[in-house]
């Protein structure tokens, strides 16, 4: 059986809120991605800034839609509520798959750091096999549920914070504006070109704009913790991103960061050597931990709740008297798991490119559909209100749009496939739900 119906015995408050989002944002994407940006050159600050105000505008989307419809059962729920049951199965096994997607990058990257350390762990065999004993820590991390997590966060997060601002402050102290300016762009192509094709992978490090409402509840008084918690930890999450990301290309060129699988670290080492790069390595380690604990405890919540809404089978809604939702933690492990096997590759970094562009996709059109349930839900508002409301759902949208087209028809075409196979699904659905009523009747 199920929980009770009532509110967890113990939630968390507004700190360890804002400490899931910020945790959450601040993880792999920000260790890795000087790397990949790296091929587009210092230039890709500018793909920063404005991914960070897309981010900021989402965040306006997420706050709004918990203010006018405080829920307590995720974002596919509010999403249904305001365009009707479609959209909100559809946008339950969109998102549902994009997050479990992400732990695997997530683990991935933790693998990734590990092999720096130890090398033979870089083997594709082996690789494997330690991305999955990452991936299943971190599900037994969860099982202790959401306070546990959000200690876990907080001690990650400060603990991740070291090779960010070592970095940071180190490199504006040995900040080369030489360096800098013979990295600003690598494309060969225009400035406006670099800075577009450099925003799908930045947006990576921002995805998680919506974590706190996912977990909606968990916040104790989530009417008000819950958007200060999404618009503070994406405010701190963009500052630490900007303060470390332009200083490491004024430290190391363009050209060495992009064959670096640890371009923070590198960048220590050249000003203090191996010990220091080791210390950042260990750091990044257990911050990409951190996080990848805090997206399976989201991944437990989803699968809770994409099940109870019969998008899945229902024995995985129930929780234990903790109301945990280990049932779903668990198959949540197994199948993690085995998709580790099913996308690996010759290398760590071509397996986490790929995963992450999946995503970020997928949680664009995601992104898209709550844009467009709070203009629904805002209908009835005050006009002020309204007015705040499409302004921000429409600057959202156009965002969001934005950065798919960039993604290349190849991902356009495997979102669309995706999307549209949830068709015949739901048709599949309904036709149960209806044999279930006449059942009942």
């Amino acid at each position: 059986m199920s929980g009770s119906a009532g509110a967890p015995a113990r939630r968390i408050g507004l700190f360890m809120a804002t400490m899931l989002v910020a945790g959450n944002l601040i993880g792999s994407g920000i260790y890795l991605l000087p790397a990949t940006l790296a091929a587009t050159g210092s230039i890709s600050i500018f793909g920063w800034i404005i991914a960070a105000i897309g981010a900021l505008v989402l965040a306006g989307v997420f706050s709004l839609i918990m203010m006018v419809r405080p829920t307590e059962e995720g974002l596919a729920d509010t999403v249904e509520a305001a365009m009707g049951p479609f959209w909100g199965f559809h946008t339950s096994l969109i998102y549902w798959l994009s997050i479990w997607l992400a732990n695997i990058a997530i683990a991935l990257a933790v693998t990734g750091y590990l092999a720096a350390l130890f090398p033979v762990l870089g083997q594709p065999e082996i690789a494997a096999f330690t991305t999955i004993g990452v991936i299943w820590a971190l599900t037994a991390v969860s099982m202790f549920g959401p306070r546990a997590i959000g200690r876990m966060h907080g001690m990650t997060l400060a603990i991740g914070l070291v090779p960010l601002l070592a970095a940071g402050a180190l490199g504006w102290l040995w900040f080369d504006s030489q360096m800098f300016a013979a990295s600003w762009n690598v494309t060969g192509e225009s400035s406006m070109s670099a800075v577009y094709g450099s925003m799908l992978s930045v947006f990576w490090a921002f995805l998680g704009v919506e974590c706190a409402a996912m977990v909606a509840r968990t916040v104790e008084r989530p009417e008000r913790n819950v958007p200060l918690a999404t618009m503070g930890g994406v405010l701190l999450a963009a500052l630490v991103y900007s303060f470390a990301s332009t200083a490491i290309f004024g430290l190391v060129p363009a050209g060495d960061l992009a064959v670096s699988s640890a371009p923070f670290a590198l960048a220590v080492e050249r000003i203090l050597g191996p010990v220091a790069a080791a210390l950042v390595a260990v750091c990044a380690i257990l911050k990409a931990s951190g996080t990848l604990g805090g997206w399976v405890f989201v991944t437990g919540e989803a699968t809770r709740w994409t099940a109870k809404a019969g998008y899945l089978p229902r024995w995985l809604s129930v929780t234990n008297p903790r109301e945990i939702p280990v049932r779903a933690l668990l198959v949540m492990g197994v199948v993690m798991s085995l998709a580790a096997f099913a996308t690996a590759a010759e290398t760590i970094a071509e397996q986490f490119l790929t995963l992450i562009n999946a995503v970020v996709v997928l949680n664009l059109m995601v992104y898209i559909y709550s844009a467009f349930a709070l203009v629904r839900l805002t209908s009835a508002s005050p006009p002020k209100l309204r007015l705040a409301a499409w302004i921000i759902a429409i600057l959202a949208g156009a965002f969001c749009a934005a950065l798919l087209a960039s993604s290349g028809w190849e991902m356009i075409s495997i979102a669309t496939v995706l999307a549209v196979s949830t068709v015949p699904a739901w048709w599949l659905v309904s036709l149960q739900a209806r044999r279930r009523a006449s059942g009942v009747a």
